[in-house]
Order: C-alpha cells, then sequence, then structure tokens
C-alpha cells in the first residue's frame, strides 16, 4: 500500500496536479488497493482533521490580515519603517524587511505579507532605482517572516498535531524572526552597498513622531494579539477573532480607508485562503494516517538511527530533507505529513519538541523561495513580471543566509526556547 501511494503521488505530482487534490487521490488509490480499509474512513479522516477548535484561528488571521491591507494599515507601517531605517544604504530593502516584520506579527502568513507590503514597496523600490530583480528577491525573502514571527498559521498545525503550547510556539518564534529579519538587512545591505543603492535622507524626530504616530494603532494589534495570549486573557483562536474585529474597527471607524465595497473582496480571498489551506490539512491527515497504520515513522525513524545516533549528525540530516521537500511541498501539507514520521527520531534523540518546531518552520519556510518551486518567487514572479531565472539569481544570497540561520537555530536550541521558559509558558 506505501508503494501504491508514494507512486500515486509522484505520478499526480509530474501531472501538476494541485497538491491537496494529488495527496487525497493518493491517499484514495491507495486505500482502494488495499482493499482491506472501507473508502468512508477518507470522509471521517478529512472530517475529524478539520473538526479542530485551535484551526478555528486560520480563517481569522488571514481575515485580519486582508483587512490591515485593504484599511490602510500596511502602508501606514511602511512609513513608519521607512522614518526608521530608510536613511541607510538600501534603505528600501530594509523598509521591506522591517514592514514585513511587522506585517508579519499581524498575519500569520507569508503569501499576505508578501502581497501587503510588496505591492507598496516593490514599485517604490523599482522608482528610486533598485533593480527589479533584487527587489522582488527582497520582498519575497521578507515575505517569509509572516510564518515565523507570531502568529503563525503553520505554528497552529504543529501546536495541534503535536499537543505542544501554541502560545508557547508563538513566544518561541520571536527571536528567530528577529535573527531571520537581522540577517536578511545584512545581506541587502551588503548589497546595496556594493550596487549603489542610497537611503533617504536621515529622518528628523519630528517625522519620526508623526509616523509613529499614524502607525501606533497598527503597531499596538500585535501587542495586543500577543499580549492576550500570553497573559491568559484569550486563546489563540479567540486571539484571532479579536484581531479582526480590531482589523474592522480601525480601518473603518478611525482610517476610514475601508469601506463597505471592499468586504466582498476581503471575504471571498478569506474563504478561499482558509478552502486551500483547509482542504490540505483534511487530505493530508488520510495520507499522514496511511502512514501511520504502515509504520513508516518507525521504519524512517530506525533507517535515520541505524545511519547515527549522534543528535548533531541527524539533525543535520533532518533539515537537508525539510529544505529539499520545501521546495516542492505546500508548509501546511509538510507539516502534517512530516510531524508523524519525524517527532520519533527528535524524541529519540532527545531534542525538544519546541525548539524542533522552530526550526521545522524556518526549514519550510525557507522552501517558500528555494528554487524550483517556491510559492513566493511564482506569487512575485507574476507580480512583478520577471523571469524565475532573473529572481532565481538575485534570490540566492538571502537564501544562503536563511540557511546559516537554520543551522544557528538547530544547534543553538536556547534561541527557541528561552522566551516561553522565562515567561512560564513551557
Amino acid at each position: 500500500m506505501t508503494a501504491v501511494l508514494f507512486a500515486s503521488l509522484i505520478l499526480f505530482f509530474v501531472m501538476n496536479v494541485p497538491i491537496a487534490i494529488a495527496i487525497g487521490l493518493a491517499s484514495v488509490a491507495a486505500i482502494l488497493f488495499s482493499g482491506s480499509i472501507p473508502p468512508i474512513v477518507v470522509v471521517q479522516k478529512m472530517f475529524t482533521a478539520a473538526d479542530s477548535f485551535p484551526l478555528m484561528a486560520v480563517p481569522f488571521f488571514i481575515l485580519a490580515g486582508s483587512l490591515m491591507e485593504f484599511g490602510g494599515i500596511s502602508r501606514r507601517l511602511v512609513e513608519f519603517a521607512n522614518s526608521i531605517v530608510g536613511r541607510f544604504s538600501g534603505g528600501l530593502a530594509f523598509v521591506a524587511i522591517t514592514a514585513s516584520m511587522f506585517f508579519g506579527a499581524i498575519s500569520g502568513a507569508a503569501v499576505a505579507t508578501v502581497a501587503a507590503i510588496g505591492t507598496i514597496l516593490i514599485p517604490a523600490m523599482v522608482r528610486r532605482g533598485y533593480d527589479k530583480p533584487f527587489a522582488t528577491a527582497v520582498q519575497a525573502t521578507a515575505g517569509t517572516l509572516g510564518v515565523m514571527i507570531p502568529p503563525s498559521i503553520p505554528m497552529i498545525i504543529y501546536g495541534v498535531l503535536t499537543g505542544v503550547s501554541i502560545g508557547a510556539l508563538f513566544m518561541g518564534g520571536i527571536l528567530p524572526g528577529i535573527l531571520v529579519g537581522l540577517s536578511l538587512m545584512f545581506v541587502a545591505w551588503l548589497i546595496s552597498r556594493k550596487k549603489g543603492y542610497r537611503g533617504d535622507e536621515k529622518s528628523s524626530l519630528n517625522r519620526i513622531w508623526q509616523t509613529f504616530k499614524q502607525a501606533i494603532l497598527a503597531l499596538l494589534m500585535p501587542v495586543i494579539i500577543l499580549g492576550g495570549i500570553y497573559g491568559g486573557v484569550f486563546t489563540p483562536t479567540e486571539a484571532a477573532v479579536v484581531a479582526v474585529v480590531y482589523g474592522f474597527v480601525v480601518g473603518f471607524f478611525i482610517y476610514r480607508e475601508l469601506n463597505l465595497s471592499q468586504l466582498k473582496d476581503i471575504l471571498v480571498t478569506t474563504v478561499v485562503g482558509t478552502s486551500m489551506i483547509m482542504f490540505i490539512i483534511a487530505t493530508s491527515s488520510v495520507f499522514s494516517w496511511i502512514l501511520t497504520a504502515e509504520q513508516i515513522p518507525q521504519v524512517v525513524a530506525n533507517a535515520i538511527l541505524s545511519i547515527s545516533k549522534n543528535p548533531i549528525i541527524i539533525l543535520a540530516l533532518i533539515n537537508l530533507l525539510l529544505l529539499f521537500l520545501g521546495t516542492f511541498m505546500e508548509t501546511v501539507a509538510a507539516i502534517i505529513i512530516l510531524v508523524p514520521v519525524l517527532l520519533p527520531v527528535i524524541t529519540q534523540i532527545g531534542v525538544d519538541p519546541l525548539h524542533f518546531g522552530i526550526v521545522l518552520v524556518v526549514n519550510l519556510a525557507i522552501g517558500m523561495v528555494t528554487p524550483p518551486l517556491g510559492v513566493c518567487l511564482f506569487i512575485w514572479c507574476s507580480i512583478a513580471d520577471i523571469t524565475l531565472e532573473d529572481i532565481t539569481r538575485a534570490v540566492w544570497p538571502f537564501i544562503l543566509i536563511m540557511i546559516a540561520d537554520v543551522l544557528l537555530l538547530t544547534y543553538l536550541p536556547w534561541i527557541s526556547t528561552i522566551l516561553p521558559r522565562l515567561t512560564g509558558l513551557y
């Protein structure tokens, strides 16, 4: 049954079938081939996977991100970021990364972050003389911060699968997200210095203050969301609802850039995005169940441990696997399929599941911008009207520094665990 499962999955991938459908059809093919499992199991497992209270946070965080984008919040975040870091060499690249970090603390999704910030900054960078591949590469890689910095939809999925506290995962993602953001800024600065991309004039304290006042309501949003979770005021799911209400009130009544005619597009975007993620979760759960029933996790664990029992080597092998699979698998699907397989391995070598969750998310985030199938690259190739070859040449320096960050996070677990432990969340 396992052979049929993977052979059919590869076949569907080659046929360019959407990943959720490919995983679902491969699972059905394996079950039909077995002849001993009733097909109704597929429906039961799909329903059970989707019937989860924590997963209700997914549509609400997607909706909150859309409200932020249309309500003028992303633009104010960009202006505030520009007043702080815009004066450095490659200032607008710094702005793109900083604004993505701010927005990542609101949206929980990479694609939403890329869309909200990139549509403003990429044209601005091109107008200022930045070459388009560089501008696009900066924004594509900065968009991955949306899943690293809490709240994070992949972290929610991981928490649901493993039982690790979602609040602890959110807290654990803060320092890694900042580390990756600063690393991307460093690379952007080096390239900008080489290419002569100058920053704006140094902002006056008055300008910084004025942009801060304009952005204060946007900046308060992650404080309210994360502060409420960590303070025990509400759960991550309830926090997502609070984010939606807050985003609507700010965009509609205070900034007044959000209007009723836009709500239709916002809701459609939310429904489409949620449907895609939930469909992937549902079909991937069937796939994962078959793997578990066939004892594939145990086989993989034994195979890896037969190579070496040294945690350093095993973690290196797992990183290579995640980086490879992340290039062509959707993040949520990869988490649902891989966690049951890899969790027994990391448990046996004594790796903290919280630490592993952060490493897993960052690895798969890199896959979003890794050729040939990085989802963020394809989005911006079409939006910015550039070829994949052009953006691939420009994105490699950023990918390499992100891989270096993964190695630091892998072998220095305190970066991920210190804040959850200090705050008593873990």
